[in-house]
């Protein structure tokens, strides 16, 4: 078995010896089978003197490595470092190939969804968690080198400033800045040096070892996918400009045959015992086996992580993607092949910038595999087409000439071959830090011993230099700042400390306690009028929250859908002619809870705080209708057919769930609402839990405070945490009462899928119904139906036994629904088994103690 690098680490006198490490390192590198090209090697010497190292060397040219290096002296000098990135998927991707290089006992990881071994040496994150790290610890922070790759993300509008918080914000710190497209760095030098108090070196002069060749195709997209495939140019990731049209390219792939029979073995060799749900999972499955691969924002993380191991194993011919693969994800590429050269950015649709088209197209070409890489930009449909109109009468000059050419679509933003062309010898734009001040940031900086306006000012002065700018930037920080004060969450402090900070926390708040949305703060405000004796209090809650979220589209369009088709069908059953109808459709939209109470406490929070008008209110219903039709989240995005979506629908229940637990303040925490948010951070975990699952496939314990952060729960298995597990079982038994309510023997059957023991299906259903009907008229799904009065449950052994009691309208109480839960079963299958044995009388049932 090949030794880690920290094995390799040298100890007594020569620990910390420059030549010494170099010469270990290098030795490393070369049992790897590879050499260091000239630029890694004046990258490891500049480390080991201590210097700042700036690394714009092209993609496939062993940036990698050089972080390997930083990693590799930072902890022979018995240092901790920091590799930075972007997204959450190249941080778990650097994680797991940093476990396989130094050994898991000394890397960790954090990215706000999940932690693993977060004291360790070597820790991979998102550039927010250095950020708020440095925010809180400053100069203080046990931090002694960081590595920042995909830096070109300090120009984001919205995330740039936690890479320039990171920059300005640790001065003792190393850093080793990362990225194929960053422009002019004359001024990012200069700063660093400044900052740090460092030398700081650029090495930029690197040829690209596999070099692009280009081409620009006239031929139908699919022609141009066979051929490169059929002429060894695969494998293609094939760049389109949304999610959907990723995910249909990937199913129209299938009918081509690209892999033989042994290929498709050894694919289904390699998913192995891989579990995929039903919905999206099961196209996934079968679009792999045809060695086809989908890898998008949308997808759930775990499958993503599996379309990135496939590829990297060789085994996928095309993957069809959106930009996702172009931020470092280490996928062999042979060929990039570009479906459009214009894109929405989520305000207009646009051409790609050129460090947009360059960062994508350098994923093509794997270095030790190639000789060469291809990038491929496709026509658009327009110009495919009148191509093939000019070679059908290419021999026919009257007819050429007669024939009427197609036309852009009306709205397209087009492009030609010029444009790619210009695209392929442009240069990346010049990078512009970009700066916000938000509460999230004023709460970290108060951790600080030091006074906040005195670190929020060093803050702006480091990022900004246009007076007008930074001016706007402090004025911003005192009206937040002032919110907060009269809002009760920061008090003056009775003896400033030592270090001249006046301003901290109330203490009566959780320890987590965070406002990371802009809203946050109108959003406390208007918890304090509602009234915890309501019935529907913690849902109301979950509205207050959800309504300063950001808006997961998929969900909302879906939801406006269904309710137009509802009311269309109303108002024609009302008579309604069809342009009053279309008027009408106009002010349906998806359900918005609280829509008038929101509204009109908005209008008048923000009379007083003008500033948050740029930050509209977005009262909607996702959490509260997933609890509220009791579903689970496989459930919930067939119901509203967002299969395709489902990493979109987990990453705003992530969300929702963080800014509930952090943002609520304890005075709110309710039984209910505890009940509730301990279902949303189960829901969250049970839907995928691939990091922690492969973590501990190393052998490592998941560290407990990182499980309680994401879930409330430290172990993976269901049974494991049976305060969780009864709200699950709860809401598994209130599913049946929803569908009885609507008489529908048929779903209530189908939720026996997960059950092999079945035995109460759709006969059984269907005729304990004719007997409910024959009773009483109605069964109530109201939040008194929900009420813990009707739930019951003995939680004796293994298998727990629970009764749900109908909610009749006349109050008799007399129909309950029983069941058993097999506690082992829940685990095995990570979802809740719920085997009824019968749904009828209560005299005629066997009673459960509560």
């Amino acid at each position: 078995m090949n030794k880690t690098l920290t094995q390799l680490l040298p100890s007594g006198a020569i620990a910390q010896d420059p030549d010494v490490l170099y010469s270990v390192f290098n030795n490393w590198v070369h049992g790897q089978g590879i050499e260091m090209y000239p630029h890694q090697s004046d990258a490891l010497v500049d480390l080991l003197t201590g210097a700042n190292t700036i690394i714009t060397t092209p993609t496939g040219s062993g940036k990698s490595l050089i972080a390997t290096a930083a990693h590799f002296v930072t902890l022979a000098q018995h240092g901790r470092s920091y590799y930075t990135a972007p997204i959450k998927a190249l941080v778990n991707e650097k994680f797991f190939a940093l476990c396989e290089i130094f050994g898991s006992d000394v890397v960790g990881m954090v990215t706000g969804d999940a932690s693993v071994n977060p004291q360790a040496p070597i820790i991979c994150c998102t550039a927010e968690i250095l950020a708020n790290i440095a925010l809180r610890q400053g100069a203080d922070a046990d931090v002694d080198l960081v590595i920042m790759d995909e830096f070109h993300f300090i120009a984001d509008p919205d995330r740039g400033w936690a890479w320039q918080v990171g920059l300005s914000e640790l001065p003792d710190c190393q850093f080793v800045v990362m990225s194929a497209t960053l422009g002019d760095v004359t001024r990012l030098a200069h700063n660093l040096g400044e900052w740090t108090g460092r030398q700081t070196s650029v090495i930029g002069n690197a040829e690209r070892p596999v070099p692009l060749t280009y081409h620009w195709s006239i031929s139908p997209l699919h022609e141009t996918i066979e051929e490169l495939a059929s002429t060894g140019q695969s494998p293609v990731y094939i760049v389109h400009p949304s999610q959907a049209a990723a995910t249909e390219q990937a199913q129209a792939l299938m009918s081509a045959h690209l892999v033989d029979t042994e290929h498709r073995r050894r694919i289904v060799a390699a998913i192995g015992g891989f579990r995929f749900s039903p919905g999206f999972g099961a196209t996934l499955s079968k679009m792999l086996r045809h060695g086809i691969g989908v890898h998008h924002a949308g997808m759930l993380p775990k499958y993503r992580r599996l379309v990135e191991q496939l590829a990297q194993q060789g085994l996928l011919v095309a993957i069809c993607g959106t930009d996702t693969l172009g931020v470092g994800i280490n996928v062999p590429i042979h060929t990039v092949l570009f479906t459009s050269l214009s894109k929405f950015d989520g305000r207009r649709s646009r051409l790609l910038r050129s460090r947009e088209f360059h960062q994508i197209a350098g994923r093509a070409g794997r270095a030790g595999f190639d000789t060469i890489g291809y990038v491929v930009a496709q026509a658009p449909e327009y110009q495919v087409e009148n191509e093939r109109i000019a070679k059908k009468f290419e021999n026919d000059e009257r007819k050429r000439k007669s024939v009427r050419r197609k036309k852009p679509p009306e709205g397209f933003v087009n492009y030609t071959e010029a444009t790619f062309r210009k695209l392929i010898e442009s240069v990346p734009e010049t990078l512009h830090a970009r700066m916000r001040v938000t509460h999230a940031m004023l709460i970290n900086l108060l951790a600080r011993d030091e006074d906040t306006a005195q670190a929020l000012v060093h803050i702006v002065d480091a990022a900004v230099d246009d007076r007008a700018v930074r001016r706007r930037l402090l004025h911003r920080a005192v009206q937040l700042g002032r919110s907060m004060i009269e809002s009760g969450v920061v008090v003056r402090r009775t003896t400033p400390t030592a270090g001249g900070r006046r301003y901290e926390l109330n203490a009566e708040l959780q320890d987590d306690f965070a406002m990371n949305q802009p809203l946050s703060a109108f959003a406390m405000a208007v918890l304090e009028t509602l009234d915890p004796a309501s019935q529907t209090f913690a849902l109301d809650v979950v509205s207050v929250i959800e309504a300063t979220l950001e808006d997961p589209w998929p969900v909302l369009r879906a939801q406006q859908f269904e309710a137009r088709g509802e009311a269309v069908a109303e108002m024609k059953a009302e008579g309604m002619d069809y342009e009053d109808r279309m008027t009408a459709l106009e002010e349906v939209s998806h359900p918005q809870p609280l829509a008038e109470l929101l509204e009109a406490a908005y209008t008048t929070f923000t009379a007083s705080r003008p500033w948050l008008v740029e930050y509209p209110l977005h009262p909607k219903s996702v959490v509260r209708e997933m609890y509220e039709r009791a579903m689970t989240f496989g459930e919930y995005c067939a119901f509203h057919k967002v299969q395709r979506s489902e990493g979109t629908v987990l990453r705003y229940l992530s969300d929702a769930y963080r800014a509930l637990r952090q943002t609520v303040p304890i005075s709110a925490h309710t039984p209910e609402f505890d009940e509730l948010l301990t279902w949303l951070g189960t829901v969250v975990r049970m839907t995928d839990s691939s990091l922690l699952d492969e973590w501990t496939r190393l052998g490592q314990q998941i560290d407990d405070a990182a499980a309680d952060e994401q879930t409330g729960t430290t172990s993976r298995a269901l049974s494991s945490n049976p305060a969780a597990l009864r709200v699950l079982v709860r809401n598994a038994l209130f599913r049946r009462v929803q569908l009885a309510a609507d008489d529908d023997p048929a779903g209530l059957a189908a939720l026996n899928a997960n059950d092999p023991l079945a035995t109460f299906g759709y006969p059984q259903w269907d005729a304990a119904l004719g007997d409910y009907w024959d009773d009483h008229d109605e069964i109530g799904v109201g939040a008194q139906a929900r009420g813990p009065q009707f739930f019951s449950l003995d939680p004796s052994g293994r298998t727990w036994a629970v009764r749900q009691v109908i909610d009749d309208p006349e109050g008799d109480h007399d129909w309950a629904i029983q069941a058993t839960v097999d506690l082992d079963a829940c685990d095995e299958t990570g979802d809740v088994v719920v085997h009824v044995i019968s749904f009828g009388r209560i005299d005629g049932l066997t009673a459960t103690r509560n």
